[in-house]
């Protein structure tokens, strides 16, 4: 079945044209807050309050969902984790950003949606996991973080304009990690705007001990301490812009984003981000009709993605570097006086444009549809210049005239049967096509290195553009079973389509191929344009409860979600245990099913004490691989968090005790590293005034030395350009004992 984009569009604007003819009586436009809840209810919410104490201590905005039940980070560079929602991370998690569906631009996935944005820029976060309304759901399979940043504020009619601003400072001393932004605001009864503005850098973090036992960097003169994680600095610099115009029943809206990361590190990436510079514009139009509420959005992003060796890695390759050393003139493989290669060059170029409308109808009682029409063209270059050595004398073309369109329509119902009903059902196409230019290797000898010539030749015979149909179902409902228990359950039906590295990445080449690596294992991957989309059923229940005094909540999700055509790996050629290997993507069958509690009890509260919580949090899941009986890679192992939180008056306190157990079932095929079980001791504090508010605290009071469950492959350091010319079996640690202290102050 092939639908037009008029077609799709049709339905909604008749719709829309009727609605339009009415008489709008309506005298403001609501512009904070999401109108109606739907069902299924959010598994987090991260509001301003929640992200108060965290937005001078952290340039992580992933770090900000670490609370969430069912969702884990994956380790990536210092702004740039990965979140992982039940099991499942990358680009099966849909990241939207004020309505921006954006995209990572990189063979290493180094810039994801979140590291876009700092914390202090953040307004609102949603996450859905699991049971996704399809009108945040879209080509993934995992769930949806759905992310506004501080919109704008008006003054209320007959009232003066108001200037607001707020500044931040924070300091980490593991790493002498630094971190400001700014944040102004003009508020009018028409008109408004906002500015903010932020910059962090960090030097490597060390570990709470040793865990590798070479100091080498393959620089001369350069060695890292045993307990120094390398590659885990960073810059990053981001600026956004605001402007609003609010009529009596509709809300118009420009954004201007750009962020410029001059160096950003990876130890679980063969290589660095040396330059990233993101440009985005976010047009938006909001307007509350007689019968229901319009949204139209039109957005554009540019990126310009560099990568190398960092300060590290090994930068001189050749015969003429020996070991490491620099060496002049840059000569290539076969040149008599022999070679010489400086680093490795590899440059990403890519652009969104998106557009989407989508229309919310009051139906009768409280009943809701929610319509759409969403739109998206993505372009890709991915190509490496050459350098020397074997990389040369041309231009490697890893992904050349990259594409990637969708184009969705959607239609959601949401209503209220009975007194103590809910329900949710929501249907979702999306049409999605891929495809790719002819490659070239560095090289068109026969005699290259990596059978180059002859394997581009192949994919450049390949058909290699893509049609898939995705139609995704979502079905819940919410019951009140008393005045505080509530039962809510449902059922999904959700696809995704290959990014484009999973379909187009070509070489086979242990060099190029371990250059394309989304997962962080250390591993090289080759892809596959037959590549069919994942398709997954997920069936998930939450019970709820809490007293009638609020004193006390008690809340369990059990889930069990089935993916076929799941993409996971195989190998290329021979395969090595204990060895990084050259992996193909392939479709083969998975399921994943878990457990996930939170709970929270009042200990006390009294004048003398003030209020005393007690909270927890555990997590149990599994992932399998149906095909071959594998576990499934980056599994995070049972876990619970256990914190005793205070608040008296100005003063909150907490002591946070965090236990992960021994990571033993791992994926073979990808050879993972087990991880052993650790238990860490956190404590923070704040206090907070009219217009100031200080936070400190201290990450792993006690030192522990410990590996990261999801934090794959520690390659940060050494001859990273060879498959393995580094030691396997180190996974990234954590990090030591880790002071920190944040102030803001607003006015």
């Amino acid at each position: 079945m092939r639908v037009s984009m008029s077609v799709l569009a049709t339905a909604l604007l008749v719709a829309t044209r009727t609605l339009l003819a009415a008489p709008i009586e309506l005298e403001r436009v609501e512009v904070e807050g999401q109108r109606i809840d739907p069902v299924p209810t959010p598994a987090g919410r991260v509001d301003d309050a929640r992200m108060a104490p965290a937005r001078s201590t952290t340039a992580d905005s992933a770090s900000l969902l670490r609370d969430v039940p069912g969702l884990n980070l994956r380790s990536a560079g210092g702004t740039s984790s990965l979140p992982v929602i039940l099991g499942l991370g990358g680009d099966r998690v849909r990241t939207t950003v004020d309505g921006m569906d954006l995209v990572a631009s990189c063979p290493n996935h180094m810039n994801p949606p979140l590291s876009y944005l700092d914390p202090a820029a953040i307004g609102r976060i949603q996450v859905y996991a699991g049971i996704t309304p399809v009108s945040a759901g879209g080509d993934s399979i995992a769930g949806s973080i759905v992310v506004e940043t501080r919109g704008p504020r008006f003054v209320e009619a007959g009232a003066e304009p108001e200037w607001r601003g707020e500044a931040g400072l924070g300091y980490r001393d593991n790493g002498a990690a630094w971190r400001s932004d700014l944040y102004l605001a003009y508020a009018g009864e028409r008109f408004a705007a906002n500015y903010s503005g932020a910059h962090a850098q960090s030097d490597n973090y060390n570990a709470g001990g040793d865990f590798k036992t070479s100091t080498m960097t393959g620089r001369d003169g350069h060695t890292l301490p045993l307990d120094e994680v390398g590659s885990s600095a960073y810059e990053t610099n981001n600026h956004a812009l605001t402007l609003a115009w609010r009529g009596r029943d509709q809300l118009i809206e420009a954004q201007f984003g750009y962020q410029d990361t001059p160096f950003q590190g990876y130890p679980n990436q063969r290589m660095d981000m040396v330059d990233n510079r993101q440009q985005r514009m976010n047009l938006r139009y909001l307007g509350d009709l007689d019968r229901g509420t319009l949204e139209v959005r039109a957005y554009h992003e540019e990126v310009e993605h560099r990568m190398n060796f960092g300060p590290d890695r090994r930068f001189w390759y050749g015969s003429n570097a020996g070991s490491g050393s620099p060496c002049s003139p840059i000569r290539f493989m076969g040149d008599p006086a022999g070679s010489c290669a400086a680093g490795m060059p590899m440059n990403t170029d890519s652009s969104t444009t998106g557009a989407t409308l989508h229309l919310d109808l009051p139906l009768q009682g409280e009943d809701l549809a929610r319509l759409g029409v969403e739109w998206q063209r993505y372009r890709l270059d991915d190509y490496w210049p050459a350098s020397g050595g074997a990389m040369g004398p041309g231009i490697f073309t890893n992904i050349r005239d990259g594409e990637r369109d969708r184009h969705a329509l959607f239609a959601e119902w949401e209503a209220h049967p009975a007194a103590r009903w809910t329900t949710m059902l929501g249907l979702r196409y999306e049409g999605l096509s891929t495809d790719a230019g002819e490659v070239q290797g560095y090289s068109a000898a026969p005699m290259a290195m990596g059978n180059q010539a002859a394997e581009a030749a192949a994919f450049n015979a390949l058909d290699r553009k893509r049609t898939d149909h995705h139609w995704n179902l979502a079905a819940s409902a919410r019951y009140d079973l008393t005045e505080t228990q509530v039962l809510e359950f449902g059922l999904a039906r959700r696809e995704r389509s290959p990014n484009l590295y999973e379909r187009y990445a070509w070489s086979t080449w242990a060099m190029a191929a371990s250059m394309n690596n989304t997962v962080g294992d250390g591993n090289g991957y080759v892809g596959d344009p037959a590549l069919r989309p994942e398709t997954a059923y997920t069936a998930s229940a939450t019970w709820r409860w809490q007293s009638a005094d609020a004193a006390r909540h008690l809340e369990l999700t059990p889930f069990y979600t089935r993916v076929n055509d799941y993409i996971d790996a195989v190998p290329v050629g021979v395969f090595r245990v204990d060895q990084f290997n050259v992996l193909r993507w392939a479709n083969q069958s998975a399921r994943l099913w878990g457990l996930n509690l939170t709970a929270q009890a009042r200990l006390t509260e009294t004048a003398g004490l003030g209020i005393l919580d007690l909270s927890a949090r555990l997590q149990w899941q599994r992932g399998e691989n149906r095909d071959t009986g594998e576990d499934l890679y980056q599994q995070m192992p049972a876990s619970a968090r256990l914190t005793l939180a205070q608040s008296r008056g100005r003063w909150t306190s907490a002591l946070e005790w965090e236990l992960v157990s021994a990571k033993t079932r791992v994926s073979g095929v990808r050879n993972e590293i087990p991880t052993t079980g650790y238990g860490l001791l956190h404590l923070r504090g704040g206090y907070a005034w009219t217009q100031v508010r200080i936070d400190a605290g201290i990450d792993n009071l006690l030192d522990r030395n410990y590996d990261l469950p999801l934090g794959g492959a520690y390659v940060g350091q050494g001859m990273t350009m060879s498959l393995n010319g580094i030691p396997w079996g180190i996974a990234v640690p954590g990090a030591g004992r880790t002071a920190y202290v944040g102030v803001r102050v607003n006015w």
